[in-house]
């Protein structure tokens, strides 16, 4: 009998029986399954070496008898080409439950959480998680060079040419790790370009800049962590994830903690006045730890705020001289500013490296473990001598 649509409507299941396929007599292999309770699936069925498999092609209900057929032939032919269909099946439905985000979810739990400190496990994940949720979903095989170079893109102009950097840097560690776990067969990053080409930086902000981004930081988080960041030369994600349970405002100290710092070694940053009258103003956010920011997190919108950061500057350039601009800068060209300016004033080295918690040089190796301590005292004074220098800078300004 050949399982056309009229045949199958006089077929049905024998008294006393739960479970019966009927083959077609046309194409050896196809069949229609019966089941107690009424469903009725396509099957095409074959047998590699001594075990017979069984492959769903469809329903009655969602597939026709010739498209039915058309399926069970296109598997059978498989078959005798060598093939195991039902293996392949277990495989493509095997690839299409790992994907990027369940990739994603192993690598941060099994590798990124033993290796990372805090802080720069939370930029990892970050990337990974936001910046790369569009691709989240795609079996991580299926990921292309081209879905990476398009989110590349995207991520450039929506966050800034360095955040697509280090989204892309994030992305390619994953994929190296993956393949290491057998996951992917290859790397997506390798062969796109990035963001764009970064080089080493020695951009030095004249006295002339650093009052005028002082003056056109704005209001709100962002201004407060502009100025925070001119005061105390310290990072960026240090000033913009801090606590209140770091500040002493009594004792005029910020400390922060092992877990907070690039180095892994804590840190105390003696507060000058302007820094305790900054800090001071800034209102408690329904009972939160962190200073600036939003629900768990630190301060975000980094690339948004510069950029009104910086036609706030421009205008005000124009307003004196309709050429006049300011040279391309970072956020973190102030720590450089800052640590350069300070030795102008007279700090000596050893102690511009105290106030900035650098490891290299006069803190390196045994020296560095008793830092923390022994120069409190040069600390403070170096951050009030600075302090005062910049609130003349400021004052200063027009």
């Amino acid at each position: 009998m050949k399982l056309t649509k009229a045949s199958i409507a006089r077929l049905g299941l024998p008294a006393g029986t739960r479970d019966k396929i009927f083959f077609d007599d046309d194409l050896p292999g196809f069949g229609l399954r019966f089941r107690d309770g009424g469903k009725r699936t396509w099957i095409a069925q074959y047998r590699v070496g001594a075990k017979q498999r069984r492959v769903t092609v469809g329903t009655v209900e969602t597939t026709e008898a010739e498209e039915a057929r058309k399926r069970a032939k296109s598997i059978l032919s498989k078959v005798h080409l060598g093939a195991d269909p039902q293996i392949e099946k277990a495989e493509a439905r095997a690839q299409a439950s790992s994907t990027l985000q369940t990739v994603v979810d192993r690598y941060i739990n099994e590798r990124a959480a033993s290796r990372l400190k805090t802080r720069s496990l939370e930029e990892v994940e970050r990337h990974l998680r936001k910046h790369w949720s569009p691709l989240a979903e795609l079996p991580v095989k299926k990921v292309a060079r081209a879905d990476v170079a398009a989110q590349v893109a995207k991520i450039a102009k929506q966050n800034g040419l360095f955040a697509a950097n280090r989204a892309r840097a994030a992305l390619s560690a994953l994929f190296s790790w993956a393949m290491g776990e057998g996951l992917a067969d290859a790397n997506p990053v390798i062969g796109t370009n990035k963001a764009t080409e970064e080089v080493s930086r020695d951009r030095v902000l004249s006295p002339e800049e650093l009052s005028l981004v002082w003056r056109e930081a704005g209001k709100g988080d962002y201004a407060a962590i502009v100025r925070l960041l001119i005061l105390t030369g310290q990072r960026r994600e240090e000033v913009g994830g801090i606590l209140r349970s770091e500040i002493d405002l009594k004792a005029a100290v910020w400390r922060i903690g092992a877990e907070r710092t690039k180095n892994g070694l804590a840190h105390d940053v003696p507060l000058s006045a302007p820094a305790v009258t900054i800090l001071s103003a800034l209102d408690r956010r329904d009972g939160r730890d962190r200073v600036f920011g939003a629900g768990d997190g630190p301060f975000q919108g980094w690339s948004n705020a510069k950029n009104a950061l910086d036609a706030r500057v421009a205008r005000r350039l124009r307003k004196k001289d309709e050429r006049s601009q300011m040279p391309p800068w970072r956020l973190h060209d102030i720590r450089r500013t800052v640590a350069t300016r300070m030795a102008d004033l007279g700090v000596l080295p050893h102690v511009v490296e105290a106030v900035l918690n650098h490891v290299s040089g006069h803190k390196a190796g045994v020296a560095g473990i008793y830092n923390r301590a022994s120069y409190a005292a040069e600390k403070r004074a170096a951050l009030t001598l600075w302090g005062e220098h910049v609130r003349m800078l400021v004052d200063g300004g027009d």
